[in-house]
């Protein structure tokens, strides 16, 4: 009689353990493997380094995305523009000048662009290239040439025109916080009626109608 009471008690010890081993192993996983999701970093701003056979300039970016491959772009910047045939000498004591020049010009272009990356399924984040474009209001400062550099940008006048580019260039690198690339622009900004720029020998005026050209642009900025 002791003996069967005794496995009895021990049939019901197995099934209330197994009862709560069934429990364990049913309970929701859930709770466990839900994970706060990461907020995309969508904004970035920074810096462009504008290099040209025009000389150099420097601009500052705003950049929006608002899809993986679309970004929206806002851009500022200040750069040189020179006559197309200006030919500089140096003096005895290497100062360099233009024979003729009148005016040297800054250009100042308020750019609103967009910005397509290419092949986003295909290449590595690590290399990112896109082509871009973008138009806006654009001011040209001409300085007299006949003062010193920053004296004569008080004697400046100011025209008004619009102006725009086309690119193509690439953002490198796996960090995804920060941006650094290279971009290359064609400018195109014309000036119905030119500004004055030289003056040859005989008198003759010439007058400079685009203040576009080529530039290398290197990026250099972070996401937020």
């Amino acid at each position: 009689m002791k003996t069967i009471l005794s496995a009895l008690l021990l049939m019901a010890s197995m099934l209330s353990a197994q009862s709560r081993d069934s429990s364990i192993v049913f309970t929701s996983p859930e709770p466990e493997t839900i994970k706060p999701q990461q907020s995309a970093m969508d904004d970035a701003w920074g810096v462009d380094i504008l290099l040209s056979n025009n000389g150099f300039g420097i601009a500052g970016f705003y950049r929006h995305e608002y899809s993986r491959n679309l970004s929206g772009t806002v851009t500022f910047g200040i750069a040189e523009s020179k006559d197309d045939n200006e030919v500089e000498y140096y003096d005895y004591w290497g100062q360099s000048f233009v024979p003729g020049k009148i005016n040297r010009f800054l250009m100042m272009p308020l750019l609103f662009g967009v910005q397509q990356r290419l092949f986003a399924e295909d290449i590595t984040d690590s290399f990112r290239p896109y082509v871009n474009a973008g138009a806006g209001p654009t001011v040209v400062l001409a300085a007299p040439y006949n003062k010193e550099y920053f004296n004569s940008l008080g004697y400046a006048r100011s025209y008004y025109t619009v102006g725009g580019f086309v690119g193509l260039g690439a953002f490198f690198g796996s960090d995804m916080g920060s941006l650094s690339g290279i971009n290359i622009r064609y400018y195109y900004v014309p000036f119905s009626g030119g500004i004055v720029s030289l003056q040859d020998a005989s008198g003759r005026v010439a007058r400079k109608k685009d203040f576009g050209g080529f530039f290398i642009t290197i990026n250099l900025g972070s996401a937020f």
